[in-house]
Formats: C-alpha cells, structure tokens, sequence
C-alpha cells in the first residue's frame, strides 16, 4: 500500500480517496476504521462496580444465558454490547470468533491441542483455555498466519 498526505492550507476539510485495481478485504478494514474509529477501552461492570477494559487484557469473550462476558486472567466480567457487535469492535485488536458464542484474542494464544472431536483447544497465556470449534477453525488459522480469515 501507498500512503500520500497533501496538506495545505486551501482545504476546508478532511478529505481521503482511495485508488485501487478492485476491492479487497483491506479496502474494507480500511473503510471500517475511518468510519468507526475504534475505542481505547470497553465498559464493563462486575457486581456493582464499573470496570474500564483494555481489549488487549482480554482472553476471550463469551456468551452465556443471553449475557456476554469478557475472561481477562481469571476475572470474568459482564459486558451491555451483543457478541456480534464486539466482534466488529475488535477485529482491530486481533479477536476472531472461535465459535458462536465465543470470540478469542489471538494475540492471547500461547498454544493449541487438537481435540478428539476436530475442534481445537486454545491455550492463553493467562492459563485459561477455550475451544475452537471445526467450522472457525480455517479462519483463525488464516487470521493467525496473516491472511483476512476468507482465504485470500
């Protein structure tokens, strides 16, 4: 990719184009971070207290009787978004879904065991761990080796 920034003091505003032979996936993480800009720190809460997380602190994000739950060391802590939408949120920060109702931090990831049934066992580095199941298990490995998880 080439980046070239014009700065002059003609421009009234903030203007970004972009040339490309087709639309890739990186054009597309592309479009997503200048329209959403990410956030620093997601809002938790565990019991009556109000928690500020740092996405990187996370293992892994669960969903568990319609409640979402971030695993950060041995802490679980109660999260107000839907698991889809932290999905989105944090695709910048190197999460990919492990299985319908979990979405891992890869750059966590300490290990992997394969399981009897296919699926994959995630060791984090925290000491928790979590499945992969077979269906996510080509896509972390494309998001783990580099590639956008689709196979391009």
């Amino acid at each position: 990719m080439h980046v070239n920034i014009d700065i002059r003091d003609e421009y009234n505003e903030l203007s970004v184009t972009i040339h490309a032979q087709s639309w890739s996936m990186e054009l597309d993480q592309l479009m997503k971070r200048i329209k959403h800009p990410t956030p620093e720190r997601i809002i938790g809460t565990d019991q009556e207290q109000t928690i500020l997380i740092e996405p990187e602190n996370i293992d892994f994000i669960y969903a568990e009787k319609r409640k979402v739950y971030a695993r950060i060391h041995n802490q679980d802590v109660e999260l107000k978004m839907k698991l889809y939408e932290l999905e989105n949120l944090l695709e910048p920060f190197h999460f990919a879904r492990f299985s319908k109702s979990v979405l891992g931090n890869t750059r966590m990831i300490q290990k992997f065991e394969v399981a009897f049934n296919g699926n994959l066992c995630v060791h984090f580095k925290s000491g928790n761990k979590e499945y992969v199941t077979r269906n996510y298990v080509v896509s972390l490995k494309q998001k783990l080796l580099g590639g956008d998880g689709n196979g391009r």
